[in-house]
């Protein structure tokens, strides 16, 4: 006896899977610029790496016989591959199968689906990344019509309340391996909050939209008539609401943004991430980092040049970079190991801490504690935003929730004064509970509260007494500009240290390759009080 026959089928049954939802709707979706959900696997993964899982599951229709006239695939495609050699899980919809949306039949295989991958991601201990295309809930499936069974000869319904909507393990998955969310085409409902329950996102700029509901149903509620673009775009997301972290010029520059950002990563919370070789010298010290920093505070400097001159050559990869745009967040290496750094930068807002600065913060801290990432945080912050729209975009509970963060981090930490560091701002650059390792430029100015500010808020009455109030505040200002001095923060040890600043590189070096003495007693997830995607 042999098998060929059932063999015969099943290659018959993935080849008409394979066609997704038919030539007419692909050229459709290439029309707009987008790739299939199948191209897109093959451009992320390795060569001939992906392992499809569920690759016949769908919604099949029978003729008298009991023979297979017709499988629709269900619109969600999983399975795993590598990346640059390493394992990961992926799962992406399928925009040809009726929008990718819960219109289609095998609708709710497609949820099951997502939540087998994510559970594989889990037990397998490796990335889980979601290729996001796809509509959210729709009325034809609340009307039961989303039923996969609808072309068998049984009888049974499937509820979408108990179809896996709710069996996703979310929070011990992302306290476990890197989840990353990649927005490829118009995104709502569930698939746009599964972008943002991620430790890392990315959509595209022309081709990709991410919204709560669509224009059909905002025009309905609201009467706002809007196209996709203009309600979900990427400067609305990338830029304002930080729903989506970075940005990609196309489908292509995703998935290479993806695996740069994997390489950081270790593959799970219970591996340290993984070095890389480097011909960069540890003990480089760059001459034009005693210059970089002006004399005068009001004038701004570029804080990506001045990283530059620390890190490792061509090593930076920046997230969430249009975003609370007075924080820098990036990922680098030091010595080729990977670590997580931080800073102001001074061109926006002055390097203060807005309400998106906080949060992003917050959310770098987490997200570099999770996967035992050492922090560097190059400090120039005159404090937390001030004025009417701060106050309305309640930045100090969001400055609450940074200080948190900060304070529950595990992960070695250390701290450069590079200029300013004042107020309750200035003091969250390491937990008051912990060795909170700092030091300082001679460049560096501590305090309560910026002179300039707080000279007129203390000395106002002296001052418009004066016979020249400008001469007089001036002259207030460097008699106390003395005391802000980094010698003086030294003297109290408050700082541990004042470093030549061409000494930062060669000392974050020594501290990284000594910090991973410590993460290696450090694997394993934790979790923290509020702890969010």
């Amino acid at each position: 006896m042999t098998w060929q026959k059932e063999i015969d089928e099943l290659k018959y049954r993935q080849e008409l899977a394979k066609q997704m939802g038919g030539p007419e709707r692909i050229a459709r979706q290439h029309a707009q610029g987008r790739l299939t959900v199948r191209e897109r696997i093959n451009l992320l993964l390795d060569k001939d790496s992906f392992k499809e899982i569920g690759s016949i599951a769908g919604s099949a229709e029978y003729d008298d016989q009991g023979e297979l006239k017709y499988l629709a695939p269900a619109p969600t495609v999983m399975g795993y591959g590598k990346i640059n050699g390493r394992p990961v899980c992926v799962q992406g919809g399928d925009f040809t199968l009726s929008g990718g949306a819960s219109l289609h039949g095998g609708a709710m295989i497609g949820v099951v689906k997502r939540s087998f991958t994510e559970k594989m991601a889990l037990e397998w201990r490796i990335p889980l990344i979601r290729l996001l295309d796809e509509a959210g809930g729709s009325v034809p499936i609340t009307q039961g019509k989303g039923n996969p069974n609808r072309h068998s000869s049984s009888s049974a319904t499937v509820s979408p309340i108990n179809s896996g909507f709710g069996s996703s393990p979310l929070v011990t998955l992302l306290s476990h391996v890197p989840v990353i969310g990649a927005v490829l085409g118009s995104v709502a409902g569930m698939p746009a909050i599964r972008a943002v329950e991620t430790h890392w996102s990315i959509m595209t700029k022309n081709t990709s939209e991410v919204f709560v509901a669509g224009p059909p149903v905002v025009n309905q509620a609201l009467q706002i008539k809007s196209t996709k673009q203009e309600l979900g775009n990427w400067k609305i997301h990338v830029c304002q609401s930080g729903v989506v972290d970075n940005v990609a010029e196309d489908e292509e520059d995703v998935f290479r943004q993806i695996g740069l950002f994997l390489s950081y990563l270790p593959q799970n919370v219970w591996q340290q991430p993984p070095p890389v070789e480097t011909e960069d010298d540890p003990n480089r010290r760059d001459e034009e980092l005693l210059s970089i920093i002006p004399g005068d505070r009001r004038k701004q400097y570029d804080i990506r040049q001045l990283i530059k001159h620390v890190v490792d050559k061509d090593s930076i990869f920046e997230l969430s970079p249009f975003y609370g745009r007075s924080f820098v967040t990036m990922l680098a290496r030091m010595d080729g190991y990977p670590v997580a750094l931080m800073s102001n930068d001074c061109r926006w807002f002055g390097g203060a801490q807005t309400a998106a600065a906080c949060e992003k913060m917050m959310r770098f801290v987490d997200f570099a504690d999770t996967f035992h990432l050492p922090v560097i945080y190059l400090v120039d912050v005159p404090g937390f935003m001030i004025g009417p729209e701060s106050e309305k975009e309640g930045t100090l509970r969001k400055a609450a929730r940074a200080q948190f963060a900060v304070e529950q981090a595990t992960v070695p930490w250390i701290a450069i004064l590079l200029r300013r560091s004042f107020g309750v701002a200035g003091g969250i650059h390491g937990s008051s509970a912990r060795l909170n390792l700092t030091y300082a430029w001679p460049s560096a100015k501590t305090g309560a509260i910026p002179i300039e500010g707080g000279v007129m808020a203390a000395y106002r009455r002296e001052i418009e007494a004066a016979p020249d109030p400008e001469a007089r505040r001036i002259e207030i200002e460097n008699q106390l500009e003395k005391l802000t001095s980094s010698f003086r923060t030294a003297e109290t040890f408050n700082m541990q240290e004042v470093i030549d600043p061409r000494d930062t590189r060669p000392l974050l070096c020594e501290f990284v390759r000594g910090a991973q003495e410590i993460t290696a007693t450090q694997l394993g997830p934790k979790y923290r009080l509020g702890m969010r995607p």
